[in-house]
C-alpha cells in the first residue's frame, strides 16, 4: 500500500509506469542517469491512487519534518459563489 507521506516527495510512494523506477526511487532517464523531474505518468498515476484512497478534497500538505495527509484538503481557502442580491441566486 502507498503511502505519500514516507518519501522526500509524496508521488514517490507509487512506481514509475515509464521508466519502472519503485517506489521511493527517483526517475530515471534511458541513459539510466537520474532524471530532473518526474514523470509526468508517474504524477497522475500518484494523484489517481490519492485519490482512490483518501477521495478528492484530501490534500498532501508539507511539514516542519516531512508531509502530512489532511482529509479536508484546502476546502477552507476555496472561493465560495457569491449571492446576487437582486436575485437571491448563486453567481
Amino acid at each position: 500500500m502507498s503511502d505519500f507521506t514516507a518519501h522526500r516527495h509524496p508521488v514517490l510512494a507509487v512506481a514509475c509506469p515509464v521508466c519502472s523506477a519503485r517506489p521511493g526511487s527517483w526517475c530515471a532517464r534511458p541513459s539510466g542517469h537520474r532524471a530532473s523531474d518526474l514523470h509526468l505518468a508517474r504524477k497522475a498515476e500518484a494523484d489517481r491512487v490519492f485519490i482512490k484512497r483518501h477521495g478528492p478534497d484530501a490534500s498532501v500538505e508539507r511539514t516542519a519534518d516531512g508531509w502530512t495527509i489532511d482529509p479536508r484538503g484546502r476546502v477552507g481557502i476555496r472561493p465560495r459563489p457569491e449571492a446576487d442580491p437582486r436575485q437571491g441566486v448563486l453567481i
